[in-house]
């Protein structure tokens, strides 16, 4: 992956280049510490310094370098904020952020191959691997330690043991 969305532009605010943020991750108060970030648009990717970042209720109000208008933040309504990869808020061990996850060639503890993680859903009670099988359905797996026993990142692989309801 090249770079991390961390943020979405949803409108401008004020008239003097302010814009309204959603986060979109699961630290939104790293926004207010973020001193450039690469914005991401259909018209292709800036990098832009950032002059201020506030809470705003469940947002975050931000100011980047070189935009002084309302004209020039209602142009960036809709952009991404990025982040590199190195820059994502350390996690605790044994937690893996979703694109690292994605990807991971699924292994039975025997050692069968069962398929590649696809997509992570978040569900209420825990998340769920959804993975891709060749010639069969895909299979949902949930992120439990009695069912995921190791993620190797480096390997590129998750080890799984078998739940007899699964019709593989």
């Amino acid at each position: 992956m090249d770079r991390l969305v961390v943020g979405q532009v949803t409108a401008p605010h004020g008239t003097d280049g302010k814009v309204r943020v959603y986060p979109l991750t699961d630290f939104p108060d790293r926004l207010g510490r973020l001193r450039e970030v690469v914005l991401r648009s259909d018209a292709g990717e800036r990098r832009v310094g950032v002059e201020g970042a506030w809470p705003y209720g469940r947002l975050y109000l931000m100011k980047f370098a070189g935009c002084d208008s309302l004209e020039a933040a209602a142009r960036l309504r809709g952009a991404y904020l990025t982040v590199a990869p190195e820059e994502a808020v350390p996690l605790p061990p044994g937690c893996y952020y979703f694109y690292r996850i994605v990807g991971l060639e699924v292994i039975e503890e025997g050692g069968g191959v069962v398929g590649t993680v696809s997509q992570v859903l978040r569900t209420g009670a825990n998340d769920v691997y959804v993975v891709r099988r060749q010639d069969a359905p895909e299979l949902l797996i949930p992120a439990l330690k009695a069912v995921v026993r190791e993620i190797d990142l480096e390997k590129g692989v998750m080890v799984v043991r078998r739940l007899e309801e699964w019709l593989w």
